[in-house]
């Protein structure tokens, strides 16, 4: 029986709720980085789901590299148009032939995104207000031996057997997650990390819930609001602000008046829903930039600034978590677009969060949780280079008092890692 190298210490830093200033941001669904994150994870889960229906098992690829190039716009109240097309363009590697096999990898990628497109963004018409390109080129033959776990028997595919005892059976180089039977743990693609922590304050709950409440039940009664939500939050001592930049669509506002009414709206929801989270004070702050008496006001054709000046690229926006937060240790990898078995960019950043979260949602007197994985290339993902679990602790409760359960729970989600790439594939798991 191997051990997995999992390490558990006190977190040198107070608990995030305690400190003096807290900054949390979250660009929405129809944010120009947001758009390229959604394209691209849109991409990989289709790519995944035509390889297991064609070959039975997940082949090589990477989707996550997207360069959108903002269009140009004249809104006006009442409807304006697009005067100049937005452009997409996503590149990246992808196995198009597999022992006789052809798969049409380009087209499945075009469906994928329009369609993605279609919903997250619906005033844009896929192809005349925005124009999708794709290039998808063969996969290195290198890192398609390292996907597929090909290698001495020391490194082969380690077999899940469920119990998180880090037990293990060497088969070789299976691939994918198709068929019955123990389902083989791939190799690590890259020497990399992921982070995660738990729980949210209540700045990023409020944050996170925000954005996704705005694009949710919000916007279903109120077509005025456009996708392109980003939202800015900052706590100071016992006071948070919360800063939202919202595109309105013109069709909906026929004058200033109009318009001034659903930034009214906006605002009084966002109050409302940050009562829900907090007991602090709060203020709400909503396209700080308007100028009524200049004519300035944040009016959009199609709900997104991607219309207009405002470009975008894969991994420049959210973490995997759905927010950034610098207080928090993040890195710096783009999750989207990665492929979900051995990639470790993807991987590991969305299973520490599930970690620290199981962590805190089991084990009592904890207040703040970090965690950091770290892998080698050509090594199995589910015994990382070290697992590294920070912890901060209630009053009264010692590091050691909580130190044995970290280190089970942290050792069974690792055992369980291949779960995380039928969640993704069935899109159970934002990226972004």
């Amino acid at each position: 029986m191997t051990e997995r190298n999992v390490r558990v210490e006190t977190l040198d830093r107070p608990p995030i709720e305690e400190q003096a200033v807290e900054i949390v941001e979250r660009k929405g669904i129809g944010h120009p980085d947001s758009i390229c994150d959604g394209v691209a994870e849109s991409v990989s889960r289709a790519l995944s789901r035509a390889y297991l229906d064609r070959v039975g098992e997940i082949l090589h690829y990477n989707t996550d590299e997207a360069q959108l190039v903002a269009g140009s716009a004249s809104p006006e109240f009442g409807g304006g148009e697009l005067a100049e097309p937005i452009y997409l363009l996503l590149v990246g590697r992808a196995t198009s032939e597999y022992e006789g096999v052809t798969i049409p990898t380009e087209p499945i990628a075009l469906r994928a995104g329009r369609e993605y497109l279609d919903e997250a963004v619906p005033r844009l018409d896929v192809g005349a207000d925005i124009v999708l390109d794709v290039r998808l080129g063969e996969g290195s033959g290198d890192l398609q031996g390292v996907f597929g776990g090909n290698g001495d028997s020391e490194n082969g595919n380690r077999t899940r057997n469920g119990n998180g005892s880090g037990s293990e059976s060497r088969n070789g180089a299976s691939r994918g997650i198709g068929g019955d039977g123990p389902r083989p743990v791939a190799m690590a693609n890259d020497t990399s990390f992921g982070v995660g922590h738990a729980p949210l304050s209540e700045t990023e709950r409020i944050v996170l819930e925000t954005e996704r409440r705005l694009n949710g039940e919000y916007s279903s009664t109120h077509p005025e609001l456009g996708p392109d939500i980003k939202v800015m939050g900052k706590r100071e001592d016992d006071r948070i602000d919360v800063t939202v930049a919202a595109a309105i669509v013109d069709e909906f506002v026929p004058d200033m008046g109009a318009y001034d009414d659903a930034i009214s709206r906006i605002d009084g929801f966002v109050a409302d829903l940050a009562g829900e989270y907090t007991d602090r004070e709060v203020a709400i702050h909503v396209n700080t930039a308007d100028d009524y008496d200049a004519g300035s006001i944040y009016l959009t054709t199609t709900g997104t600034s991607a219309e207009q000046g405002d470009d975008g690229s894969v991994g420049r926006g959210n973490r995997a978590n759905g927010l950034i937060t610098p207080n928090r240790s993040m890195s710096m990898e783009a999750t989207s677009g990665k492929n979900p078995v051995n990639h470790i960019g993807k991987i590991y950043n969305l299973l520490s969060p599930h970690i620290a979260e199981t962590v805190v949602s089991e084990v009592g007197g904890i207040r703040d949780l970090r965690v950091r994985l770290l892998s080698q290339i050509g090594q199995p993902i589910d015994y990382p280079h070290v697992a590294d679990v920070h912890v901060v602790t209630e009053s009264g409760v010692a590091i050691g008092d909580v130190e044995a359960e970290v280190r089970e729970i942290t050792g069974r989600e690792l055992a369980n890692v291949a779960d995380v790439t039928d969640r993704v594939i069935d899109g159970d798991l934002s990226t972004f």
